[in-house]
Parts: C-alpha cells; structure tokens; sequence
C-alpha cells in the first residue's frame, strides 16, 4: 500500500498530469492534504466546517425578499413574465419638452426594500394585560348569553323612563286597548309623594353634589404670554422665574428631607464617654442597694406612727367648720361678681360685637381659601400632582415661526388636564420587571453529540 500511495504522488508531480479540476494545480494537489479534525465537538464545527455556500444561499434569499419582496420559486409566472404586444415608443421630437423625472435626491429617499419593517413588541404592551384580556372574554361570553354587566345595569336603571304622550281616543274608537280592571295600576308623575314612596315606587333623587363639576378650571387652558414662539422679554422673565420658583421650592424639599435623614454630631458617644457612663452606673446601683434597707426600716417606722394616730372628735368639728365657711365664702364672692356684671353690660356687649365680627372675618377667610382650592388639583390617590412647565432659556427662542421646533405632546396634555381638573387622580407608568431569570438548559439528546 505504501508503494502504491508513493507512485501516486509521483504520478501527480509529474509535468503533463491532467487532474479532474482543471482549474487545480499541480502543486496544491501535491501539497494539499487531508486534515483529520474530529467533527463529533461542537467547538470544531465552525472552525473546519465549510458554510459559504450556505452563507450565499441565505444571502441570496435575502436579496430576493428584498427586491420582490418573497422567493422567485414561489411567485407564480404572471407576475414575473408579461408579454409585449406594444409598439416601440415613437421617439420623441426636438421640439417638444421631455418628460419631468423625479429628483435624486427623492430616489435616495424612497424606500428601496420591500421587507416590512420589524414590528416593535414594547409599544404594543400593556399593564395587566393577561386580565384585562379574560375580562374582555367574559363580557363577550355574558353579552352572547344576553347577560349584562353589573355597571351597565346600574347605569339602566338609573335612567329615567322615556315620556311618551299618548293621545286620547274617542269611547266609540274599535281598535283603542282594551281596559283590565284587575290588571296593574298604572303610575304617573302626578301622584301623591307619599303614595309613591311607600310604594316602592318613586324614583331615586339625583344628589346636587353630582352636578357640580370638581374643579373650575376650563377643560383647554391659554398658555402664558410668555409660553409664546416670540414673546415679549417681561412676559418670558416671568414664566422663567416662575419656573425658578418651582426648581427652588423641589430643592428646599430634597435639602429638608436630607436634613431629618443626617445624623447630628451631638449623638455621636465616644468611646470614653460610654466605658465612664458604664462604671457610674455601676457605682450608682451599689449605693442603691446599700440605702434600700435603711429605707424601708423607716417607711416602717413611719407607718406604725401614722396608724397610731388618730383625730379627736373636737378637731373634726373644726375640720367641718373651716370647710363649710370656705363654701359661703365662695358663694358670696360669687353673687358679687354676678352683680358687678350688672354694671358692665356695655363692656359686655362690645366684647360680643367684637367677637362676632372677627368670627365672619374667620368664615370670610375660609371661604375665599375654599373658593381658591376649588382651582387647585386635589390629592386623590397616593401621587401628588405635578405640574410640568415647558420653558425656554433666552438663547432656545426661535427667530422666526419656520425655525421653530415642534415639542410637548397633545395626548400628554390632555391626560395632565384631566388629572388637574380632579377627573382622575395621578398615574405612572407600569414597569415591566421580569421576576425570575430565564435558564437556558442543554437537551440530553444534544448533548449526546457534543
């Protein structure tokens, strides 16, 4: 075998050998040889695997997406082929003006790709969309059984009946309805209140809170002058330090809650201080059990004293008497001061005069800060309202209204109304926080291979 593999290899370098490849030198044949790679690890599969033509393959499809927009085998042969059964167009004369071609410029920017654009998943989310999801099954599955939802009843039943004036018809009318004597009463506005309450049968009072609207602020706010694309220089220094005003006061906040949340120096205890504190209070509680035995033997003492002791009936009497003449002196320093009173009615009535006044100083005040706050956005959730100011420095100002840049958002807007017109309370966006990590596990039977 050996002997046949060297005249092989003679054969090959030899001048006049004409291999199958005509394209294969001699010489690379004579050099080349074959590698022997183990294929069954996954680590040598793209190091001595061949993928080019898989790569043009992959490459060419991509190009047939993209200039017809799907792969030539699968079109049918009308939209590839047509036949010509037109004339050669006439060329045309020097006298006449030649078809206007679009610009290079607009070619550059058409769309030369007839792949659509990927389809972007985090725009189409949603919080709680899985629920919101069943409950829309449900109402759909309800409202196929002719079920409505508990809201939508409400809201029904909470309608007033529809009026419908009927006209009288004549005794001697044929078709007119025929009367039940027995049958259901029929009620009308016009009956007795009380009838209709006892009845059951009167309707429910709207209450006048419901028809007040909760904020007096107009549903499309104007703008401040100063929010204009070209506004006079007084008028912007006042929105911009309007704006100042709200950044001072949100710093006061931080610097006040960084404040309460520092530690003071004062309550830092050294180490010396502690160990001193420690032996004294060591100190203090032997003297402390030293004296208790001394102490308790004369709170005995005192108690035996006090027991023995005991009030005469004379000083009893004269505990009585002192008593009942601190009452009658009490009693008459109270009937002269009622007749004093007597002589200062006019101090008296300038007193109520004065305090009555003050008082409708106090429900005048109340009411105007009510009819203030009545403007203002109230707290109905747990985020407090936050107004947001679009400002513009000095230097930011367009010159002119084509240079002006189009900012803010219409839908922003109108969601931060209705949360200032006290219509809904302040929201934030959901986050979407995945909660636990996705493993990635090797199959048993690929890793077999590997």
């Amino acid at each position: 075998m050996a002997a046949a593999r060297r005249l092989k290899h003679a054969a090959v370098s030899q001048p006049g050998f004409l291999g199958l490849k005509s394209n294969v030198k001699s010489s690379e044949l004579v050099s080349s040889r074959r590698k022997r790679v183990n294929k069954n690890k996954k680590k040598n599969w793209n190091r001595h695997s061949d993928i080019h033509d898989v790569e043009d393959f992959l490459e060419d499809i991509r190009h047939q997406e993209r200039t017809t927009g799907g792969l030539l085998s699968e079109k049918p042969d009308d939209s590839l082929f047509f036949l010509d059964v037109e004339a050669e167009p006439v060329k045309a004369e020097k006298g006449k003006r030649r078809v206007q071609r679009p610009l290079r410029i607009d070619l550059i920017l058409q769309h030369d790709s007839m792949v659509p654009a990927p389809k972007n998943v985090t725009a189409y989310q949603q919080p709680n969309a899985k629920k919101l999801r069943r409950i829309a099954q449900r109402a759909e599955q309800l409202a196929a059984k002719g079920v409505l939802p508990r809201r939508q009843r409400h809201l029904l039943s909470r309608r007033p009946a529809e009026k419908t004036v009927k006209k009288a018809e004549a005794n001697n009318n044929p078709d007119r309805d025929f009367y039940a004597m027995w049958g259901e009463e029929k009620v009308t506005d016009s009956a007795d209140p009380w009838y209709l309450q006892q009845t059951g049968k009167k309707l429910v009072q709207r209450p006048e809170k419901l028809n007040q609207k909760p904020s007096v602020l107009p549903a499309v706010e104007v703008i401040a002058p100063g929010g204009s694309y070209n506004p006079d220089f007084l008028s912007h220094q006042a929105l911009l330090q309007e704006a100042h005003d709200v950044e001072v006061q949100k710093q006061k906040q931080e610097d006040k809650l960084q404040r309460q949340l520092a530690f003071r120096k004062e309550d830092r205890a050294t180490e010396v201080q502690t160990i001193i504190s420690a032996v004294a209070a060591c100190l203090y509680e032997d003297e402390d059990e030293a004296a208790a035995p001394n102490e308790d033997e004369a709170d005995s003492a005192l108690g035996a004293i006090a027991v023995a002791e005991k009030k005469t009936e004379r000083q009893r009497k004269k505990e009585k008497a002192e008593k009942m003449k601190t009452q009658q002196q009490q009693a008459s320093r109270r009937q002269t001061e009622r007749q004093q009173q007597l002589f200062q009615l006019r101090s008296i009535k300038s007193s109520i005069k004065q305090q009555e006044l003050q008082t409708k100083a106090r429900q005048m005040k109340r009411k105007a800060r009510q009819e203030a706050q009545k403007a203002l956005p109230r707290r109905l959730g747990k985020l407090k309202y936050a107004q947001d100011l679009e400002v513009q420095l000095s230097d930011e100002l367009a010159a002119s209204l084509r240079q002006l840049k189009p900012e803010g958002s219409v839908l922003k807007d109108r969601f931060k109304s209705l949360q200032k017109r006290n219509l809904i309370e302040p929201r934030e966006r959901a986050k979407f926080k995945r909660r636990l990590k996705v493993k990635y596990v090797e199959k048993r039977a690929f890793r077999q291979i590997t």
